[in-house]
């Protein structure tokens, strides 16, 4: 039974137990460890996830202007370790964790980002070898984006001066370390390919810890590489360190030095090598010039040139007899054809029908000039042609006797 104790509601309870848990300074300042489960990021930036371990669980947010600063995505069944306020929720009458920092377990945070941008950006495909660029063979222009008071940038000139000095250098200068840098390796590379005239691009910056190299692992970098016109050379760190860049660019260089090494020749061994072709191509232009020289000789010592006279006077000889075979040739085949063509006429005439009439025949034609071959053709009374050998008669027709017939009028 109720004595005198107040009535509380249940905002007023869930305040003064707000109150209780803001006012203890160990629950202001919590590192927890656990399992992320339930996790959901809401599209409004802000995540809601539950830690859990083998026996209990706590509800935990982590707001967008705090999130901001994470380096890696977080995921359900990841390990953390989280750091904040412990507050209740007062709709809900629920206590949770505000988060402020979170940490993977047993993995620093940046080499687990690292790895994630990674892995989504090989599954994106900007690592493909085919998309990758040649490097020229003898660049004109050189971009260098790097710090102007950093090591890497008198490497490089170093390095140029020695390799091949006629070469021209255009300096964009970037921050290559903190926060602001990424942006600014961005601005560099754009502006060198804006200009038209860069051949290849280092992005050159010394060694240094993963924190330092930063910069060169965010995804702003990478696409900036990536959309780059010119082919990128990446010469990040020393030889062991390995960087988003050094995978999305055009080759990778373990030292800026080993950059220059790669985009330039040497100009000694050049020169070397211009040599060796120059003696080259001397010595294959006199042993063509000696082959010419005996084909030269050769040919005038030979019997045609020694004796041309003589060597006309027979082809005009031999030219002379052939037209005299020809014309005989042409003779002889003209007399066959013209007794061929005479044998001929004499059998043509002894078809001719004007002989056969010589011989007392005639040929008959009715009155339209008909050829009448048959009896049957004839009628009486009707009138005919006879043709003989020198003239025509006309008739008329008084009776017909076909064959057989002893002469009788019929």
């Amino acid at each position: 039974m109720r004595k005198s104790n107040p009535v509380l509601s249940v905002s007023e309870l869930n305040r003064y137990v707000k109150g209780l848990l803001q006012g203890d300074p160990r629950l202001r300042n919590l590192w927890v460890a656990g399992e992320i489960s339930n996790f959901k990021h809401h599209r409004s930036g802000h995540m809601y996830f539950t830690v859990k371990d083998s026996g209990s669980s706590l509800r935990c947010v982590f707001f967008r202007h705090e999130n901001l600063r994470c380096l890696f995505n977080p995921a359900e069944g990841m390990e953390v370790i989280l750091h904040g306020a412990l507050s209740v929720y007062e709709p809900d009458g629920i206590y949770q964790l505000y988060v402020a920092e979170l940490e993977p377990a047993g993995v620093g945070s940046l080499f687990l980002a690292f790895e994630q941008l990674k892995a989504r950006l090989e599954q994106e495909g900007l690592f493909k070898a085919e998309w990758k660029k040649k490097l020229p063979d003898l660049p004109r222009t050189v971009g260098v984006v790097t710090s102007p008071t950093g090591a890497a940038l008198q490497d490089i000139l170093t390095q140029v001066r020695r390799r091949f000095p006629n070469v021209r250098l255009v300096v964009a200068e970037s921050l290559v370390q903190g926060t602001g840098a990424p942006a600014e390796i961005t601005r560099a590379m754009d502006a060198l390919n804006r200009r038209g005239d860069i051949d290849v691009i280092i992005l050159a910056r010394g060694g240094g810890s993963l924190e330092d190299l930063w910069p060169f692992n965010t995804e702003e970098v990478a696409r900036a590489i990536r959309r780059s016109r010119s082919p990128v050379v990446s010469a990040v760190g020393h030889e062991t360190d390995f960087t988003i860049a050094d995978f999305a660019a055009d080759f990778r260089a373990a030292t800026p030095t080993a950059a220059v090494a790669a985009v330039l020749p040497d100009m000694d061994d050049l020169l070397c090598g211009l040599d060796q072709k120059k003696r080259q191509a001397c010595l294959a232009l006199q042993r063509r010039l000696q082959r010419e020289k005996q084909l030269l000789d050769y040919t005038v010592t030979s019997r045609f040139y020694q004796q041309p006279q003589r060597r006309l006077q027979r082809s005009r000889e031999t030219l002379q007899r052939l037209e005299t075979a020809l014309r005989q040739e042409t003779r002889r085949r003209l007399q066959i054809k013209g007794l061929i063509q005479a044998a001929l006429d004499e059998k043509l005439e002894a078809f001719s029908p004007l002989k056969v009439m010589n011989r007392g025949y005639s040929y008959c034609r009715d009155e339209e000039g008909r050829i009448i071959r048959s009896i049957k053709e004839v009628k009486v009374g009707g009138l005919l042609m006879l043709t003989f050998k020198d003239g025509q008669a006309r008739c008329r027709t008084e009776a017909l006797m076909e064959e057989g017939e002893d002469g009788r009028q019929g």
